[in-house]
C-alpha cells in the first residue's frame, strides 16, 4: 500500500532549484563516484569464488544464522537460513558468495569467533585471502567508506550517505518520491531552509535507524529517510487542512482527501509494522520512521522561527483562485442582471481588492460609475481606465475613454492638465493630430503653462514636419503668448 501526499502541483514559473539540485547530485554521485562498484564487487567475487571460501564459509554462515535466530531473536531470517541450505545443497557458489561478501555483520562475527571455528593452520589460510579481498574491495565500496555504519558512527557519515544509492531501482524510486514532495516543501520553506530541513531530516533518520541497529556494522545508504522527513514536514506544514492524498493498492489506485496530519500516525504505524513483520526485505523501515517523526518534529519546534512557512504559499493555486474568482464575478453580473447596481458596485469593489490584477473588473467598475457621472469615483475610474490602457499600449482606447469622460464627467469633476497631457502625448505619437489639437484645448484651460507651453511646441514641430504652414505658425504664435 502506497499514500502520497499531492496537494500541489508543480508550477514551473518558480522551479524548486534545490530539489532539482539533491536530484542532480544523487544521480552524479551514483553514475560517476559510485561507478567503480560494480568492478570492484565482480572482482571481489572472483577472487572470493577462486580461493574455495565459499566452501570454507557457507558452513559457518549457517551456523551465524541459526544463532541469530535462536539467540538474538531475529526470527525474519528464517527464511534467509533456508534460502542459503537451499542453495548450500544445489551448489549455488555464486549465490553465496554474493550473499556472504554483503554481509558485513558476518565478516565481524568470523573476525571476532575465529579461533572457535577453525584450527590455527585454517584461520591463517583464511585470513591470508579474504582478508585482502576485504580490505581491497569490500571497504572500498562506497556504501563502506561513505554509508552509514552504526559501529563507526560520524556526522560527515551522517550527511554523505544520503546521496548514496545501491542500485538502479533503488535511486530511481527515491528521486521520483523526492520530485513529487520536494517541490512543495521548497516552496513553502524557501531554498535555503528547505535544504538544511531536508538534510537535518536524513541526519534524525540515520540516527534513529543506528540507535536500533548500535554496533552493527552493515551500511545504510539512500535518502529515504530524508524523504521521509519531506512526507513528515509535509503534513505538519498543512496541518489540519484537508489536502488531497494519492493512494495505491494492488492495481487499484484513486485520491482521497483527508486532513493532513492525520497521516502521519498511520505512515509511522505502517513503517514500525513492517519493522516486525515485513521480514529481512533490506528496507530500513526505522529510518522511515525516524525521518516522518523528525520531519513533523521540526516543523513544530521551529515554525514559528527557523523553519516559517511562506505567507505565500498557502496563496490559493491558479486553478483554485480561478475558480473562485469566477464564482464572485458570477455573483456580480447576477446583480447587474437584477438592476441592483449598488450590490454590484460593492461586490466589485471586493473583487478588484482580491484580483487588482483583472482588467475586467476595473471596467465593470468604470460602466458602473459612469451610471452617476456627478460622483468623483467617476473620474477616479476613468483616469484608472486611461492609465490601464496606456500600460496596455492601447493608445486609441485611451483616448476613447478621454472622449466619453469629456461628454459626461468633464462639467462636474474636470481632469487635471496632467491627465490631459498624457492623452495628448498618446494622440500625438498615434499620429492623430487633429485628436492631439481637441486635448490641447483642454490642456491650455487646464492652469498648467508650463505643460500648455510644452504642448503647443511639439504641436508647431509637428504641423511643420508635415509642410502645414499656418497651422505651425498658428501654435508658434500661441507659444509666444503662453511663454
Amino acid at each position: 500500500m502506497l499514500i502520497l501526499p499531492v496537494e500541489r502541483r508543480i508550477d514551473w514559473k518558480r522551479p524548486p532549484w534545490v530539489t532539482l539540485g539533491l536530484m542532480l547530485a544523487c544521480l552524479f554521485v551514483f553514475f560517476f563516484w559510485q561507478s567503480n562498484d560494480p568492478r570492484l564487487i565482480h572482482t571481489a567475487m572472483e577472487e572470493y569464488l577462486e580461493a574455495d571460501l565459499v566452501e570454507v564459509e557457507a558452513p559457518v554462515y549457517e551456523t551465524y544464522l541459526q544463532r541469530q535466530i535462536n539467540l538474538e531473536g531475529e526470527t525474519d531470517r528464517v527464511h534467509e537460513l533456508k534460502a542459503v541450505r537451499d542453495a548450500m545443497a544445489s551448489d549455488n557458489a555464486h549465490w553465496l558468495a554474493s550473499r556472504m561478501l554483503g554481509d558485513q555483520a558476518f565478516y565481524q562475527y568470523m573476525l571476532a569467533n575465529q579461533e572457535v571455528i577453525w584450527s590455527q593452520q585454517q584461520r591463517e589460510a583464511w585470513r591470508s585471502v579474504r582478508q585482502p579481498i576485504q580490505q581491497d574491495y569490500i571497504s572500498q565500496l562506497s556504501s563502506s567508506r561513505l554509508g552509514l555504519v552504526p559501529a563507526e558512527l560520524s556526522l560527515v557519515d551522517l550527511i554523505a550517505y544520503q546521496f548514496l544509492h545501491g542500485g538502479m531501482g533503488h535511486i530511481i524510486g527515491n528521486l521520483v518520491f523526492l520530485f513529487i514532495l520536494g517541490f512543495t516543501v521548497e516552496r513553502a520553506l524557501g531554498p535555503g531552509r528547505y535544504l538544511v530541513a531536508y538534510l537535518l531530516c536524513g541526519v534524525i533518520s540515520g540516527l534513529v535507524w543506528s540507535g536500533f541497529q548500535w554496533g552493527a556494522h552493515t551500511p545504510l545508504v539512500g535518502a529515504s529517510g530524508s524523504i521521509s522527513g519531506l512526507m513528515g514536514m509535509y503534513v505538519a506544514i498543512f496541518g489540519l487542512q484537508r489536502i488531497r492524498f494519492f493512494y495505491f493498492v494492488g492495481v487499484y489506485f484513486d485520491y482521497f482527501r483527508a486532513p493532513a496530519l492525520a497521516m502521519l500516525p498511520v505512515w509511522i504505524g505502517k513503517e514500525v509494522y513492517d519493522y516486525w513483520f515485513a521480514g529481512a526485505t533490506g528496507i530500513a523501515y526505522l529510518a522511515h520512521a525516524g525521518g516522518l517523526a523528525g520531519g513533523a518534529g521540526l516543523v513544530w519546534l521551529f515554525g514559528r522561527s527557523v523553519l516559517q512557512v511562506r505567507e505565500s504559499f498557502f496563496e490559493p493555486e491558479e486553478d483554485e483562485e480561478d475558480q473562485r474568482f469566477r464564482r464572485a464575478y458570477a455573483r456580480a453580473m447576477e446583480s447587474i442582471g437584477r438592476l441592483d447596481f449598488d450590490r454590484a458596485w460593492q461586490q466589485f469593489e471586493t473583487l478588484r481588492e482580491h484580483y487588482p490584477k483583472r482588467p475586467v473588473v476595473l471596467e465593470h467598475l468604470y460602466q458602473l460609475a459612469k451610471l452617476r457621472p456627478h460622483e468623483v469615483r467617476y473620474r477616479e475610474l476613468a483616469c484608472d481606465m486611461m492609465a490601464t490602457y496606456l500600460g496596455q499600449h492601447q493608445p486609441e482606447r485611451m483616448i476613447a475613454i478621454w472622449d466619453e469622460y469629456q461628454k459626461k464627467g468633464q462639467s462636474h469633476h474636470p481632469l487635471s492638465a496632467e491627465d490631459h497631457n498624457r492623452v495628448f502625448f498618446a494622440a500625438l505619437r498615434s499620429g492623430d493630430l487633429s485628436r492631439a489639437e481637441k486635448v490641447f484645448e483642454k490642456l491650455r484651460h487646464a492652469g498648467d503653462e508650463l505643460l500648455a507651453s510644452e504642448a503647443c511646441r511639439l504641436l508647431a514641430e509637428e504641423f511643420s514636419k508635415r509642410e502645414m504652414t499656418p497651422k505651425a505658425n498658428h501654435y508658434r504664435g500661441l507659444m509666444d503668448a503662453l511663454g
